[in-house]
């Protein structure tokens, strides 16, 4: 179904917006593929996946839906309308005992249809000293529920400077995504292993060592 045209126009002004003042660019974005695709990145910001999000390509843009927590995105109409018609966010309830759906199908259903996701393993922003926290079990789960999705792993340079926390205006540095190449869990892979492959990727694109 097409956008209607407020739709448009408020994501043109997104992206048009967070490339400017952040002067965000991609770095090493994998050439298209035939299969869905899970965008794995670190979580400093609630800014995180609309910078994300806008460093893609259009085409990718447009098939790609953030997963994000639905007590933050629709704690107001305003963010529920850009949650929902703006970036078609699968909005997860982060309180189980709320939950309708088990979060990993609803997101894995996303995958099996043919569209993209951006997701945040570390499963929460992440407000300490460290690189990175220690990967939640989900993307684990989540690969195996859609193996035909590749995971590509990415790293949101300088948000945190950008932004930091309680600021309201910018600190003017340049923002970048990089793109790290796509990965799955392999043959007998445990969950283990896969979490702590996938966080070294990750953190070889961060230039940090945790």
């Amino acid at each position: 179904m097409s956008a209607t045209f407020p739709v448009r126009i408020a994501r043109s002004t997104l992206v048009g917006t967070a490339r400017a003042l952040l002067s965000l660019r991609a770095i090493d974005l994998p050439p298209p593929a035939t299969v869905p695709r899970i965008f794995v990145a670190n979580h400093v910001s609630h800014a995180d996946f609309v910078t994300l999000w806008s460093a893609l390509p259009k085409p990718q843009r447009l098939r790609t839906r953030p997963v994000a927590g639905a007590d933050y995105w629709q704690a107001s109409r305003l963010r529920g309308w850009i949650a929902n018609q703006v970036f078609r966010a699968v909005l997860i309830d982060r309180d189980p005992a709320r939950r309708s759906a088990d979060p990993v199908e609803t997101v894995a259903q996303v995958l099996r249809g043919g569209e993209d996701v951006i997701f945040f393993p570390e499963g929460t922003r992440n407000l300490t000293d460290m690189a990175l926290l220690p990967l939640k079990s989900g993307i684990f789960h989540l690969a195996h529920a859609a193996p035909r999705a590749e995971i590509v792993p990415a790293w949101i340079v300088n948000l945190d400077r950008i932004l930091p926390k309680g600021a309201f205006v910018p600190v003017p540095l340049n923002c970048a995504v990089r793109f790290g190449a796509p990965l799955r869990p392999r043959a007998g892979e445990t969950r283990d292993d896969f979490l702590q492959r996938l966080a070294g990727a990750m953190l070889a694109l961060s230039g940090r060592e945790g």
